[in-house]
């Protein structure tokens, strides 16, 4: 069966019916008659303006046929926020606030044909000012878009540049004066890089094994009295022959010395003492 449109399939089926060919009524088809789907819209849409949508040059000699997919949307500003963001990656790194207020703000009162310099909005433009700054000089000074984004840009990196040489300034001055300031994240990170670094050189003494180890083990030198040096072997080959037997651990060699034996009397008075505990 030919595909065809949801609303026109038990049409198609009725036919199929009545010509023989569905012999069998299909479980669905009263169910789709009692409750028909909903008819789709008509088929041409209504006319967009041409103001969220990107213009395109029109061609009469050859008309284009109607096509129903979804025109897509364009703003003059996504297109001058993207060049922006890729000529200033870290822009997108500066924190701001996300807070919302309970309505929606105000336009700024410097807008239009009196806006003409970035600065009349404050001393610290973000990067969204400089987008409008750059479609108002399209759209209300008449310049063409690339020199209007050229002069938005070159302004914003002047204030930028402005303000940050004063805040280092500032900063000087303060800590020449005795200002004291906190320690932000990138400092934090740093110390606790360095000691994480300074472990490292002292694993061995917190390792418990070699802590256990040198409790074990001890190294037990004892003085000898005589030559120092080493001969070699001969000394010992000399004391060989003389039949001297070598002491390098007098503590072995030694005889172990016996305890006085205790009287008959004193073991008798031990067993005898024994039952009474």
């Amino acid at each position: 069966m030919v595909r065809r449109i949801a609303s026109q399939v038990h049409q198609q089926v009725s036919r199929l019916m009545r010509g023989k060919y569905i012999k069998e009524q299909p479980v669905w088809y009263q169910a789709v008659l009692e409750y028909p789907p909903l008819p789709l819209p008509p088929k041409a849409p209504p006319v967009r303006t041409q103001y969220d949508q990107e213009v395109k040059p029109v061609h009469p000699a050859h008309p284009k046929s109607y096509d129903p997919k979804a025109q897509p949307i364009v703003y003059l500003e996504d297109k001058i926020r993207r060049q922006f963001f890729r000529d200033h990656p870290f822009e997108a790194f500066r924190p701001i606030t996300l807070v919302e207020n309970g309505g929606i703000e105000e336009p700024h009162p410097i807008q239009g044909a009196t806006w003409t310099r970035l600065r009349q909005r404050g001393r610290n433009p973000t990067p969204e000012d400089t987008v409008q700054f750059t479609r108002n000089l399209y759209e209300h000074h008449r310049k063409p878009l690339s020199e209007a984004y050229a002069t938005a840009v070159a302004q914003f990196r002047a204030i930028r540049s402005e303000r940050d040489i004063a805040t280092k300034f500032a900063v000087m001055e303060a800590e020449y004066l005795g200002a004291i300031f906190a320690k932000g994240e990138i400092e934090h990170s740093f110390d606790k890089e360095k000691r994480g670094l300074a472990t490292f050189e002292r694993r061995e003494e917190f390792d418990e094994g070699v802590i256990a180890a040198r409790k074990r083990w001890k190294a037990v030198v004892e003085k000898t009295e005589g030559l120092q040096g080493w001969s070699k072997g001969q000394e010992y080959v000399r004391l060989w022959k003389a039949g001297v037997r070598p002491t390098y651990a007098p503590r072995l060699t030694k005889p172990l010395e016996q305890e006085p034996a205790l009287p008959e009397g004193n073991v008798k008075i031990l067993f005898q003492a024994a039952p009474a505990r």
